[in-house]
């Protein structure tokens, strides 16, 4: 057995998933650990979408890092936002100019909207859903639109403002097209005098020939079926075009075809967060993917820094068939724990793992009330079953016991009344 390494720092760059599951893991481990992130709390996104059409709070799916590893005495946690490395000094630098020092690295920041080179056009008009502002701003937007109907006499404007376009039929396009087609049909029915919220118009626009793509054809057929009996329309092989303040254009099977919206949601890919292009610039070259990760070898480092991971979405790890591993939060939590105990193991003195395995458990998204999909092996599973298998997997996944039970009440609340009680107009520019 080799001689155990003197206590060395690990620095974890981002709270999420496969940072907070890494930081967990090195608790009984000889090492000091910083975990820097520039929100104060680890965000389940799974369920943003569910903040997003107001069924629950922000606080419901968020807990303080401080909160979930105040236990953990070898580990600090620092508010503050990198935006660079100095490769050589083995340090990150940080937004307001201080640095903080190294001796292991886990990259772990995830991914940001992907608007296919027109970020700077399209996000303001079509915010995609990452964070707690994104969540509580389609929800403003939603939510507002029907306020706005409510108020005008024109017919063409108001059905204009009673449109909502969801882009991308991934899991977070159908399950946010899904909830909003809810949230008019059942909660908002009676609390209007002069519109009908239920006759709003949710439109799913998606450039493949079936929504979930990654689920096999019947459960994406069953997923269309459930889209339809909520009276969602689905727009497929449409490719989106143009995104304006009054609408959004698509090339319909080679047809231009535009159609009139205020509220348009962001859902149709993702793209790495920019740190993966600085570090790999600051470690001498790494190679990046097109998506802007860094490919990593099978132990989740960069290539020739052995102490320098990245994990997550941020990461490209190839598979022996030439394929990646997707960014889903079940990757990111599976290196997470990997890159914990492998940094574990290297600080007692003890020999490697081996290479990261993915097992990969299973897919699974929710359209509507009693309606959801799942995969896992073999066993395919639809409607209610797949339903209640998706809430008891997202209700454990939660990071701290309050929130799973705040969530379960919740649910439970709005399945037996239909209402959506966090139904609030948030203002994020000072108003």
């Amino acid at each position: 057995m080799a001689s155990p390494e003197p206590r060395r720092r690990v620095l974890i760059v981002g709270g999420g998933f496969g940072g907070l599951l890494c930081a967990q893991n090195l608790a009984k481990a000889p090492v000091d650990v910083t975990l820097v992130d520039r929100r104060n709390f680890h965000l389940f996104q799974p369920l943003l979408y569910q903040v997003a059409t107001g069924a629950l709070s922000p606080a419901n799916i968020a807990a303080p890092l401080r909160s979930i590893l105040k236990r953990q005495r070898n580990v600090k946690t620092l508010l503050g936002e990198v935006v660079g490395f100095d490769g050589e000094a083995k340090e990150a630098i940080l937004s307001d100019g201080s640095r903080l020092g190294y001796d292991v690295l886990v990259l772990a920041t995830g991914s940001t909207h992907h608007y296919f080179g027109k970020d700077a056009q399209w996000e303001p008009l079509a915010p995609g859903l990452k964070t707690i502002e994104d969540a509580t701003r389609i929800r403003q937007k939603v939510l507002s639109a029907f306020e706005h109907a409510e108020q005008i006499n024109d017919p063409a404007l108001r059905k204009k403002l009673m449109t909502f376009a969801v882009v991308g039929g991934g899991p977070t396009g159908v399950e946010m097209a899904g909830s909003i087609a809810e949230l008019a049909s059942h909660t908002l029915r009676r609390d209007f005098r002069s519109i009908d919220p239920s006759s709003a118009r949710v439109v799913l626009i998606e450039n493949s020939d079936r929504v979930l793509q990654v689920f096999p054809e019947k459960l994406s057929r069953k997923a269309l079926e459930a889209l339809h009996s909520l009276r969602v329309e689905t727009w497929l092989n449409c490719r989106v075009t143009d995104v304006t303040p009054e609408s959004v254009v698509v090339d319909r099977q080679g047809q231009r075809e535009e159609l009139p919206t205020e509220t348009v949601i962001w859902a149709a890919g993702v793209k790495a967060s920019p740190l993966g292009k600085l570090l790999a610039e600051a470690m001498g070259g790494g190679e990046v993917d097109r998506g802007g990760r860094i490919v990593t070898t099978r132990d989740c480092t960069v290539p020739n820094h052995p102490d320098v991971f990245v994990i997550g979405d941020l990461a490209h790890y190839p598979l022996a068939d030439g394929k990646t591993l997707p960014g889903v939060a079940p990757v990111a939590m599976q290196q997470g724990q990997y890159v914990g105990e492998a940094i574990a193991r290297r600080a007692s003195g003890l020999s490697s793992k081996g290479p990261f395995r993915y097992r990969d458990k299973g897919i699974m998204a929710t359209i509507g009330r009693s309606m959801a999909v799942a995969q896992t092996g073999k066993l395919q599973l639809s409607g209610w079953l797949a339903w209640a298998a998706w809430l008891f997997v997202h209700i454990m996944y939660l990071a701290v016991f309050e929130n799973r039970v705040l969530v379960l009440f919740q649910w439970f609340w709005n399945y037996i009344t239909r209402n959506r009680s966090a139904r609030l107009i948030t203002w994020t520019d000072g108003r």
